[in-house]
């Protein structure tokens, strides 16, 4: 479905964007890919690595709905990742991350709107279930506001919709390459924030096919949740250093001991399908209705029991230490 489309990505420069855009060449023939982001550096990186004759690389910023607009003129789809993402970083300079993760949705939608885009799908964070810090709260605004951004649109185009998922395996800020440098730095021990703590899992390529296989599935309005394995931060850092010992270090502010993906408090609208989960919006829209228990691709789920929870710490898949081993090896080829 990207053979010949115009495809845009915003905060195209980062982790995800490499790995999609590598994907799209390697298996499509779009007619542009069109990177957006606001690190002139990042795109001179970028561009030593892609440079086929459908790459388009411009400079701009989600904040700026004007430029934002205009980029996004002849566009077919639309894989929104730009945002502010480090907890600490957000917890103290608030606004600033109001201002990107908030208002630059804000700004995606209008644009999407004023160009008549087709899809757009924004990535979000197991962090936007129940936040308990700025980051998650900043993504949970952003998601009701792509949620809801189809009643604005009024007719069949765009149609927005959220993917959300866990830990990206060797992804910029990843606990992976924290580990793997404390190691080559000699460390004489590894520091695990709390010795019970757990995580969903998912590789950098496994989020890319996740994002790519919804634009398929996609209605407009549901929020995508992978089915993906737990891990244990303690079995990680046995995986990388398994001679180390483990030291606790405490838990660092706004972050939980345990991360969620489906609320119970949602579970009347949330639809278990083979390979994922679907949490419909609450809103009833005013132009279709709001039945996702068939999606596009005609994929069947069913509604989960009442209170059903998704979260990394009752998990029924759980990495071993050894199975970690090879899954960060595979994931970071």
């Amino acid at each position: 479905m990207f053979d010949g489309k115009n495809i845009f990505i915003t905060g195209g420069t980062g982790s995800f964007g490499h790995k999609y855009t590598q994907t799209l060449l390697e298996r499509y023939k779009p007619n542009k890919i069109i990177i957006y982001s606001r690190d002139e550096l990042k795109q001179y990186e970028m561009q030593q690595k892609f440079n086929a004759p459908c790459m388009r690389y411009f400079i701009g910023d989600v904040r700026d709905q004007e430029r934002l607009i205009r980029a996004m003129r002849g566009v077919d789809y639309v894989i929104h990742a730009a945002a502010l993402k480090q907890v600490p970083a957000a917890e103290y300079n608030p606004m600033e991350c109001i201002k990107t993760n908030i208002n630059g949705a804000e700004h995606v939608i209008n644009a999407a709107i004023e160009n008549n885009v087709e899809k757009v799908i924004a990535l979000s964070t197991d962090k936007a279930a129940n936040p308990i810090n700025l980051y998650g709260a900043t993504k949970l605004a952003s998601d009701k506001l792509f949620v809801a951004a189809n009643n604005i649109s009024g007719g069949s185009k765009p149609r927005f919709s959220v993917v959300r998922y866990g830990n990206v395996v060797g992804s910029r800020g990843s606990v992976v390459p924290f580990f793997e440098q404390l190691k080559q730095k000699g460390t004489d021990h590894m520091p695990v924030t709390h010795l019970e703590m757990t995580r969903f899992w998912i590789s950098l390529q496994q989020g890319v096919d996740f994002v790519l296989k919804n634009f398929e599935r996609m209605l407009g309005g549901e929020i995508f949740v992978p089915k993906i394995p737990s891990i244990r931060i303690v079995d990680l850092a046995k995986s990388i250093a398994p001679d180390l010992p483990i030291k606790e270090v405490g838990i660092r502010p706004g972050e939980k001991l345990h991360e969620m993906m489906c609320p119970g408090d949602m579970s009347y609208n949330t639809y278990e399908y083979d390979d994922h989960y679907v949490i419909a919006p609450s809103i009833q829209f005013s132009n279709r209705g709001n039945n996702f228990t068939v999606n596009a691709l005609k994929e069947k789920g069913k509604l989960v029991a009442p209170g059903f929870e998704y979260v990394s710490d009752k998990n029924p898949h759980f990495l071993s230490p050894e199975e970690l081993v090879q899954f960060n090896r595979d994931a970071m080829l």
